[in-house]
């Protein structure tokens, strides 16, 4: 695995300077991509907004061009503002979605080029945010969800690249009464004016806690926790989590000396107890929501530290943990006595094992990506109900009993969420390129990009 993972970085490396990207294909293979150059990436995006500025507003759009079959949608009804929605789960649960999806595949209300990275949207009064790289800046845009007119942008000078994910910053932004919080690759985070784009307050999280950058980047998307702003930075001297005034940007509290991981920060309630749960580089471990003290932990080890895929909270005591690299899955029960808690084992499998992606939990059953194939746990026990469909190392999304699975190819797949079996009923084109981006879901428009573009799709049921 060492030699192999060796030969792969001096090939990539080689490779990365002449253009192409060295990818996963599934199954443990390589395939190579030439990809294009982000000066002409940057200039294309430049050209579409141009032209995008030179047409009608937003409002003569809509009106004369809404969405086949479509009924109007409240902007305040269109709420995803965090990271895979509100409890970071993965589960759009506002209103049923379409799940006979046409036999020709959905047709997207909007599609256009994006920058790169890996970050999903927050989506908020009928806007949708994403950070986005663009030739030599990390870019934060705010996009109209109906039209895709993008309505602000602000950026700074940042450029984080590597070989295997490529360029540009993998946090998706937190939206929260009415400003975005935006987390760069590099470790830039900045509070932003949701309507206008104008700044509030910045810092550097790594700078803050003295912490080195992780191979792949900053990755974990901030969370609001009261009237603070919690990230994962990182490092050593109590500092690998940190929590700044939404307000003002001042350091409030910080805690634990773990490594940082890939996944983020979650507030949850276990065993009837707020707290902050984190997946590390090392361990599982909730804190307090005044990061004061530490409740509970479990060790969790992984190749290299890499811990990509956020826990899941089943009925209120259970907490499922997933990662790749050949470590599968575990169960931890967490109890409570007083102020004491303890944390045991209830099952451990390499049945699910979460490599880019991450699990959702459906009436008692979990279902995520085994590495790049769909498959189906019984959560009380551990067992696996069924495994299929090769998708890739794309992402998965839990609405109305169905998944949605976004490819690693750029699809869109509906598979129902039931543990009888493997049934996909419809497979639709979405975006072209490697996809390992999150999708949103928010007032039944779904929306999903990678590094090259992006799209909205309607999948509001139609209106009798």
């Amino acid at each position: 695995m060492v030699v192999a993972t060796a030969a792969a970085v001096v090939v990539g490396a080689g490779l990365y300077t002449s253009g192409y990207r060295l990818v996963p294909a599934g199954n443990g293979l390589l395939s190579i991509r030439r990809q294009q150059s982000p000066a002409a990436q940057a200039q294309e995006i430049a050209r579409h907004r141009e032209a995008q500025r030179a047409a009608p507003p937003i409002a003569e759009i809509t009106a004369s061009k809404p969405p086949p079959g479509a009924h109007p949608v409240p902007t305040a009804a269109m709420r995803w503002p965090d990271f895979r929605g509100a409890r970071r789960d993965g589960h759009y649960r506002d209103s049923p979605v379409r799940t006979d999806w046409p036999a020709g595949g959905l047709a997207p209300i909007w599609k256009q080029p994006a920058g790169g990275g890996h970050a999903s949207f927050a989506v908020a009064d009928g806007r949708a945010f994403t950070i986005e790289q663009r030739a030599g800046e990390e870019v934060v845009a705010a996009y109209d969800v109906m039209s895709g007119r993008e309505l602000w942008t602000t950026g700074w000078p940042a450029r984080f690249t590597e070989y295997y994910g490529g360029e540009g910053p993998r946090a998706t932004p937190t939206w929260h009464g009415g400003v975005v919080y935006a987390q760069g690759a590099e470790g830039e985070l900045r509070a932003l004016d949701a309507g206008t784009g104008r700044l509030r307050w910045r810092t550097n999280v790594l700078d803050d806690a003295g912490a080195e950058n992780l191979a792949w980047g900053v990755s974990a998307s901030p969370l609001i926790v009261d009237d603070t702003v919690v990230v994962l930075p990182g490092g050593g001297g109590g500092r690998s989590l940190a929590a700044y005034h939404r307000e003002s940007g001042k350091l409030r509290w910080s805690a634990l000396d773990d490594g940082a991981a890939y996944s983020s920060p979650m507030l949850v309630t276990l065993a009837g107890v707020p707290q902050i749960l984190v997946l590390t580089a090392t361990r599982i471990v909730a804190v307090t929501a005044d990061g004061a003290r530490v409740l509970w932990d479990a060790p969790w080890q992984t190749q290299s530290g890499i811990n990509v895929a956020q826990p899941l909270v089943l009925d209120g005591d259970r907490i499922f943990v997933s990662s790749g690299y050949g470590t599968g899955a575990a169960l931890f029960q967490v109890s409570r006595s007083g102020d004491s808690f303890s944390v045991s084992e209830r099952w451990r499998t390499n049945r699910m094992k979460n490599q880019f992606t991450s699990s959702v939990y459906h009436q008692g059953y979990i279902f995520g990506l085994d590495e790049s194939i769909l498959a189906c746990l019984d959560a009380s026990t551990g067992a696996l109900k069924w495994k299929g469909g090769r998708y890739g190392y794309g992402q998965v999304l839990l609405a109305s009993g169905h998944l949605i699975v976004t490819t690693e190819e750029g699809e869109l797949v509906l598979v129902r969420a039931t543990p009888d079996g493997h049934v996909e009923l419809a497979r639709s084109a979405a975006l072209e390129g490697r996809t390992w981006n999150h999708p949103a879901v928010a007032g039944g428009v779904l929306l999903v990009r990678n590094g090259r573009q992006m799209a909205a799709f309607d999948l509001r049921p139609e209106s009798d």
